[in-house]
């Protein structure tokens, strides 16, 4: 990889030189042609960088493992951290007039021990640090409901656990947008107590959203709209007890209202930012590989029909979710070309995006339009606001980080798929099972685990804290399973133990299949077909428990966390769960079982058995 040499605050670094490789100009229509031969003037037109990047999840420190790595032409490269992703937002704005840095989404939510212990407060404070404008909500901006998402944005200590620090928390610097997040009809809404104007973007056109829907700019007098949103689907994705208040509209219709709405007030350039993604077609693409090297975007998923539908008048459309990195021309309904872009997560890649606004129209030349995603390698030098930011908090956690809770034997490691089985998801099922299977304690006989919530591996090697190779720590155990979910366990039916494993696939919006594979416990194993068709993989005859087959008829009683038990990740036949009985908080049953157990083994995946 050849070095480019450029100015990083006065000092030389190198940074890799296929981070411009993905810059190619879109296809213009001839209405874009004619629009440039407008602007005859440079005079007469602005430019516009706008970086964006998504699903974050307080990810202070650098990411370990594979969260940490980028896929490049030339193989894996260290990459993310706050420290890092800092310096090259800092180092992409010089020289340039104009620059607005925006996110998709998921900035907090599932976050490593050092943000998450705190309620993800330290996320904010660096996201403050990197001078963030505007950003959609995600689905992860949910996890804690939608009073702790108010208190996140608008400030406030903790209602339960108070203050963190000595100065408080002041809030976003930056602006949440929901523009499809509602208040049901009916719902008495309350202002948040550090809002000083709560609610006064209430219209009878985009609703009574929980936060803006929209966010305008001015850039040298040319208004630039943003439409924030997170998908319709974040029901399925959260516990259900803290947005039993609010609803989650269609995004192709929120976001065209809302840019109605925008237009209305003078607006003509027109960017959403949307928390749901796309997945590139080649399994094997780079950070910045050539999305439209063929006749269509490389990419499929959700995001390809959403973009297809959105108004014209939106001209860029920014999006996060899946954790995968491209930069796509997916033309609007008019067949005009626009941009369509994704980051990786946890701070490893940037996307720079410049563009032409004409000050005649008000509009974005779409012919002018060139985006490229940027590697946030760790040869650059750290943010030295950012590290005293983490030095800060690990001076408060420190001492609950490095209790050690148990030892291993080995990497533990999740899917990181979801759509496999993974030693790190059945060996949380055992813990769950130990921990509820007493009949006070819930009489449970398997347990269950969704691979969402298995947000990191456990690795064998010591981490800088210096307690060893083997030895997990709080820290370590906490960011496997940051989400606090109480354990539930009920009664079921072997049939509706069935229709929960048929639940694991669903057909999504363009025929594509997602697979959510469960963590399952000690003594429980089936097995599916590849070939089969969604709502027929599982052969009854093939689920067991300790050796004998389920009985469709028969009652059992299982084990879940708080977040399947709602249903989420669509397994809703676990709300038909009867006598059920609350248990412990997920991450104590997990610490509990390694310290009665180690050292532990991570168990052999191998309980589920897929068949051709």
């Amino acid at each position: 990889m050849k070095p480019l040499t450029m100015r990083r605050g006065g000092l030389t670094a190198v940074i890799a030189a296929s981070t411009v490789a993905a810059l190619f100009a879109l296809p213009s229509s001839p209405a874009e042609a004619s629009d440039t031969a407008a602007v005859k003037k440079k005079s007469d037109t602005v430019d516009l960088q706008i970086l964006s990047f998504n699903d974050y999840h307080g990810h202070l420190e650098t990411p370990s493992g594979s969260d940490g790595t980028v896929t490049t032409d030339e193989g894996e490269v260290a990459a993310g951290g706050s420290e890092y992703l800092t310096t090259e937002l800092r180092t992409l704005r010089k020289n340039q007039k104009h620059s607005l840095t925006v996110t998709a989404g998921d900035l907090i939510g599932g976050s490593p021990f050092l943000s998450g212990i705190f309620k993800d407060e330290p996320s904010i404070e660096t996201l403050n640090n990197m001078d963030v404008d505007v950003s959609s909500v995600g689905n992860h901006e949910f996890d804690e409901g939608v009073s702790e998402l108010l208190r996140i944005q608008y400030g406030g200590c903790h209602p339960t656990e108070g203050c963190f620090d000595k100065d408080g928390y002041s809030g976003a610097d930056f602006q949440y947008l929901a523009a499809n997040v509602e208040y049901k009809d009916g719902v008495k809404v309350t202002k948040p107590k550090k809002a000083k104007k709560y609610g006064d973007w209430f219209n009878a056109s985009t609703g009574r959203t929980i936060l803006p829907p929209t966010s305008i700019k001015k850039v040298d007098g040319v208004k630039v709209g943003f439409i924030g949103m997170t998908l319709e689907g974040t029901p399925e994705l959260v516990a259900q007890a803290g947005i039993k208040d609010v609803q989650f509209n269609d995004e192709v219709e929120s976001a065209n209202l809302a840019a109605k709405d925008l237009r209305k007030k003078g607006v003509e350039a027109i960017v959403v930012l949307l928390h749901e993604g796309g997945i590139p077609v080649d399994e094997n693409a780079t950070y910045d590989f050539d999305c439209n090297s063929g006749s269509a975007a490389g990419i499929s998923g959700p995001i390809v029909n959403i973009a297809e539908n959105l108004s014209s008048s939106i001209d860029l459309v920014v999006t996060g979710h899946t954790h995968e990195s491209y930069n796509c021309n997916i033309p609007d309904p008019k067949g005009n070309a626009r941009y369509v872009t994704s980051d990786l997560s946890y701070g490893r890649t940037v996307t720079e995006t410049n563009l032409k606004l004409s000050k005649k129209t008000g509009d974005v030349i779409r012919s002018s339009v060139k985006s490229a995603n940027h590697l946030v390698d760790r040869t650059q030098k750290k943010a030295s606001d950012q590290t005293k930011t983490i030095a800060k908090w690990n001076e408060l956690v420190g001492p609950i980080a490095n209790t050690v809770v148990g030892e291993i034997t080995g990497d533990v490691k999740r899917s990181v798929s979801r759509d496999t089985e993974s030693s790190l998801g059945d060996l949380i099922a055992d813990a769950q099972l130990s921990a509820t299977t007493a009949e006070a304690d819930g009489g449970a006989q398997m347990a269950f685990m969704n691979p969402g919530g298995v947000r990191a591996d456990l690795t064998y090697a010591g981490s800088s804290a210096g307690e060893g190779d083997g030895k997990v720590t709080y820290g370590e155990s906490f960011t496997v399973q940051p989400f606090g979910n109480l354990l539930t366990s009920m009664t079921v039916t072997g049939a509706q133990i069935e229709t929960m494993l048929e639940q694991q696939w669903t057909t999504q919006t363009d025929g594509s299949v997602k697979f959510l594979h469960l963590g399952v416990s000690k003594g429980f194993t089936y097995s599916w077909s590849k070939s089969g068709a969604v709502g027929d993989k599982v052969d009854p005859s093939t689920i067991e428990l300790n050796g004998e087959t389920i009985d469709p008829d028969a009652s059992y009683r299982i084990t879940v966390n708080s977040f399947l038990a709602d249903g989420g990740d669509g397994f809703t036949v676990l709300t038909e769960g009867t006598d059920r009985a609350g248990g412990g908080v997920d991450l104590d049953a997990f610490n509990t079982y390694l310290e009665a157990n180690s050292p532990v083994t991570g168990p052999a995946a191998d309980r589920v058995t897929a068949l051709d």
